[in-house]
């Protein structure tokens, strides 16, 4: 399911990094915020609170901030959001937690 994220991202519909999430939270455009399994209890915290002003689903997810940059591009990012409905919804129910 992972490969989700990477489809996410080369649409453009991936939010990479606590101050990414941060804005697409704050605007509405987060359909889903995900935590790495090594995310620092401060960058859940955070997810948590991104999503519940956010009003959607907060998942911590088997895979560790380096396989998230590896999809993604990006370092290695404790949070991501996907900001497509139809993709969260993908990525949640692909999951086999």
């Amino acid at each position: 399911m992972i490969r989700i994220l990477g489809l996410a991202k080369k649409a453009g519909l991936l939010a990479v990094g606590s101050e990414s999430v941060a804005q697409a939270a704050r605007t509405g455009k987060a359909a889903a915020i995900i935590s790495a399994s090594d995310a620092s209890e401060r960058s859940i915290r955070q997810a948590r609170i991104y999503a519940e002003d956010a009003e959607c689903d907060h998942i911590a997810v088997p895979y560790t901030k380096f396989e998230l940059g590896q999809v993604t591009g990006r370092g290695s990012p404790g949070i991501v959001a996907i900001l497509d409905a139809g993709l969260a919804h993908k990525f949640i129910t692909g999951l086999d937690m």
